[in-house]
């Protein structure tokens, strides 16, 4: 069996709002809904939004997306792995893509929010050398999330 492959794609089609969609049904399970701060799908084709799929044999696996900020930031959202491809590395695979696309865009850090009740979202961030900071705009602090950040 290939190696997924990752590439930027529009946030569009039934195996992308699949993904999208079960991101959104774990962390309703997680969270309560103003802790939930996930975009949309349309939200997530609005210019200045880039989006990674990542496939094998046109499966999709995993997501993520990009929001660059024009300020030097781009922050990380809807990352996501399915169940069934955990273990492969796949999210560390999409991080450094994503990375290496808000470097391309000209970005000098990457910012974050995630929820406090995902201890594998932290590992997965802290082992590649994010580090918490204040909440930073649009967010408000919040006891169910961690704001973090990396300098590219």
């Amino acid at each position: 069996m290939s190696a997924p492959a990752i590439a930027l794609e529009p946030a569009r089609g039934p195996d992308v709002e699949a993904l999208v969609g079960e991101l959104d049904a774990y962390l309703r399970g997680l969270y309560p809904p103003e802790s939930n701060h996930g975009l949309d799908l349309a939200a997530l084709l609005r210019p200045g939004v880039r989006f990674a799929v990542a496939r094998r044999e046109g499966q999709a696996l995993g997501c993520g997306a990009l929001v660059l900020r024009g300020d030097g930031t781009a922050e990380l959202k809807r990352m996501y792995v399915r169940p069934a491809a955990r273990g492969l590395g796949l999210g560390r695979r999409l991080l450094d893509f994503l990375e290496e696309t808000a470097r391309q865009a000209g970005c000098t850090a990457m910012r974050l929010e995630t929820g406090v009740a995902q201890p594998e979202a932290l590992g997965l961030y802290r082992a590649a050398g994010y580090r918490e900071i204040g909440a930073f705009p649009p967010y408000a602090a919040d006891p169910n999330s961690l704001f973090m950040e990396r300098r590219l």
